[in-house]
C-alpha cells in the first residue's frame, strides 16, 4: 500500500502543453487502430474482388505491421536530432496518402503498397508518444503507457462500430475512416512544443544509448527486416546474409557491446506476445465467422467485444500494475489468454462469448505493459530500446505470425479436401505458391462461384476445422511467454524485487 501511494504522489498533474500532447497522442494512436481495424473488416471482400488467397491476405496484414517497424527503429535513430514535431508531420502524410492509395487500389499490390505506406505512418507515431509519454511520466511509466495505449482498443471500438454500422457500402469509404482521427490529432498538434527526452536531459551519450541494445538485441531486428524485405523484392538468401551481415557489422565495430542480456530476453518475448494479440486479432473475425454466423452476429462485433474490455481496463491499469508488479501482470495476462484461445478453438454458439472474454482480459495489458518493462529498465537506451521492442513485436507478425496462421488454414484446407474429395480438390485449387513456410496451394476464388452447393457445404466444413486449427496452435505461444516472465520475476527476487530504474528524480 505504501508503495502504491508513493507511486500515486509521484504522479504530478500536467500543463496545459502537455496534456494536449499526451492526447493529441492518444487520437494519433487511434488513427493507427482506425487503418487495422478497417482491413479486418474489409479482407474478406478484398479476397473475393481480387482472388485473393488466405496466405496473400495474411502478407497483407503483414505489410501492416513489419513496415511499421523499419519506421519505429529508423525515427528511434535519429527523432531526438529531427525533433518530435516534423516525426509526427511525417505520420500524418503518411496516413493521408495510405488512405488515397488504397482507395483507388486495383489489385493486390495496390492494397499492398497502401498498407505499406499507413504501417509507416503508425511506426512513427509509436516512435514519438512511447519515448514522449515515458519523458512525462518517469515516475510511473507502465501505469501512463497503459493509459496511453488505451488509445489502440479504442480505436478498435470507435473505427469498428462505424464499420460495422456502415453495412455492406463500398468498402472504398471504410478506408476513408481514417481520415477522421488523422485529421483530428494533426489539428491538436499544430504548434506544440514537445519535451526533451529523458535520455537527453539525463547527458547520456547517444553511443550509450546504443549500447543498451548492444549486438544482440540489432541481430534480432536486422534479421526479421532483411528478411521480409527479401520476400518482397525476392533476394536470395546469399543477399539477404550479406546485407545483414554489413549493417549488423558496422553496428557491431560502432558499439563494441553485446548489449543488456535482460533486454535481449525480452525481445524474444515479444514475439510470442505480439503474435497472440496483434497476430490473432488480424485473424479473429476470419477465423471465427462461421460459429457467429450462426449465431446471426457479425464476427466483426467480436473483435470490438475485446477491444471494449481492453479499452476501460487500460484505462484502470494503475492497481494491476502495483499490486501484481509490471512482470507479475505479464506472466497472469499470459495465462489467461492462453485460456482463452483454447476455449475459442473448440466453442460453439454462446460460448464463444465467455472465451473471447478470457482472451480480452487476457491480452489487455501485453503491449503497453511490456513497454513499461523496458522503459523502467533501460532508460539510458531511450527512445531506441523503448521503440525497438515494439519493432520486434510488429516484425515477428508481419514477417511471421500473421502470414503464419493464413499459411496453417491453408494447409488444412488443401491436405483435406486431397483426402475428401480429390475431383473437386484439382479442380478448385490453385497452382503451387512458395511462402516463408514452404509451397501450398490456396482456394481459387473464382471456381469456387462455378460449384454447386453441397461442394460449397463441403469445403465450408473443411475451412472451419481449418480456422480452428489456427486459433488452437497460436494458443501454444501465451504459454511460452507465463514461463518466459516467471523466469524474470525469479530473477528480479533474487536482486531483492522489482525496481525501475530512474534517470531524473
Amino acid at each position: 500500500m505504501q508503495n502504491m501511494n508513493t507511486q500515486q504522489a509521484n504522479s504530478q498533474p500536467l500543463d496545459q502543453e502537455s496534456q494536449w500532447i499526451f492526447w493529441a497522442s492518444f487520437v494519433a494512436l487511434v488513427a493507427t487502430a482506425f487503418g487495422f481495424i478497417v482491413r479486418t473488416q474489409v479482407i474478406n471482400e478484398w479476397g473475393t474482388q481480387f482472388n485473393l488467397s488466405e496466405t496473400q491476405k495474411g502478407e497483407i496484414f503483414g505489410v501492416g505491421l513489419w513496415p511499421f517497424a523499419l519506421s519505429i527503429v529508423l525515427f528511434s535513430l535519429v527523432v531526438d536530432r529531427i525533433g518530435y514535431g516534423k516525426a509526427m508531420a511525417f505520420a500524418f502524410i503518411c496516413h493521408l496518402a495510405s488512405a488515397i492509395i488504397t482507395i483507388l487500389a486495383k489489385g493486390y499490390w495496390g492494397l499492398y503498397f497502401g498498407t505499406f505506406i499507413v504501417a509507416l505512418g503508425n511506426g512513427t507515431v509509436e516512435a514519438v508518444v512511447n519515448p514522449v509519454v515515458s519523458t512525462m511520466f518517469p515516475r510511473d511509466k507502465t501505469k501512463w503507457l497503459n493509459i496511453l495505449h488505451a488509445g489502440w482498443p479504442g480505436g478498435l471500438v470507435l473505427g469498428g462500430i462505424l464499420a460495422l454500422i456502415m453495412g455492406s457500402v463500398d468498402w472504398r469509404l471504410k478506408v476513408a475512416l481514417i481520415l477522421i482521427p488523422t485529421v483530428v490529432y494533426g489539428v491538436m498538434l499544430v504548434g506544440r512544443q514537445f519535451p526533451i527526452q529523458e535520455r537527453v536531459q539525463a547527458g547520456i551519450s547517444y553511443k550509450a544509448m546504443l549500447q543498451e541494445v548492444g549486438i544482440l538485441g540489432i541481430l534480432i531486428v536486422v534479421a526479421l527486416v532483411v528478411s521480409e524485405i527479401g520476400r518482397v523484392f525476392s533476394w536470395s538468401i546469399s543477399l539477404q546474409l550479406s546485407v545483414g551481415i554489413i549493417i549488423l557489422g558496422c553496428y557491431s565495430f560502432y558499439v563494441r557491446s553485446w548489449g543488456r542480456w535482460m533486454f535481449f530476453f525480452l525481445l524474444l518475448m515479444m514475439i510470442p506476445l505480439a503474435t497472440t494479440e496483434l497476430g490473432t486479432d488480424s485473424w479473429i473475425t476470419s477465423l471465427l465467422a462461421p460459429e457467429m454466423g450462426d449465431l446471426g452476429i457479425h464476427p466483426g462485433w467480436l473483435l470490438v467485444y475485446t477491444s471494449l474490455i481492453m479499452m476501460i481496463l487500460r484505462f484502470l491499469a494503475g492497481p494491476f500494475v502495483h499490486s501484481l508488479s509490471p512482470l507479475g501482470l505479464l506472466a497472469t495476462s499470459s495465462l489467461v489468454a492462453a485460456i482463452g484461445l483454447i476455449i475459442l478453438s473448440k466453442s460453439t454458439g454462446i460460448t464463444i462469448l465467455l472465451a473471447a472474454t478470457l482472451y480480452g482480459l487476457g491480452k489487455t495489458f501485453f503491449w503497453p505493459t511490456i513497454l513499461g518493462v523496458v522503459a523502467e529498465q533501460f532508460p539510458k537506451g531511450g527512445a531506441l530500446t523503448l521503440n525497438a521492442i515494439a519493432a520486434v513485436g510488429t516484425l515477428s507478425v508481419g514477417v511471421v505470425g500473421a502470414a503464419f496462421l493464413g499459411y496453417v488454414q491453408d494447409r488444412v484446407v488443401e491436405e483435406k479436401l486431397q483426402i475428401k474429395a480429390p475431383t473437386l480438390y484439382s479442380r478448385v485449387m490453385t497452382q503451387e505458391k512458395a511462402s516463408l513456410f514452404g509451397t501450398y496451394r490456396s482456394l481459387n476464388q473464382h471456381k469456387l462461384q462455378e460449384i454447386n452447393n453441397d461442394h460449397r457445404l463441403l469445403i465450408s466444413k473443411i475451412q472451419v476445422t481449418a480456422k480452428k486449427n489456427a486459433l488452437m496452435t497460436v494458443a501454444i505461444l501465451p504459454l511460452v511467454m507465463v514461463a518466459g516472465f516467471l523466469i524474470l520475476m525469479l530473477h528480479f527476487k533474487l536482486k531483492g524485487g522489482y525496481k525501475p530504474c530512474k534517470l531524473i528524480e
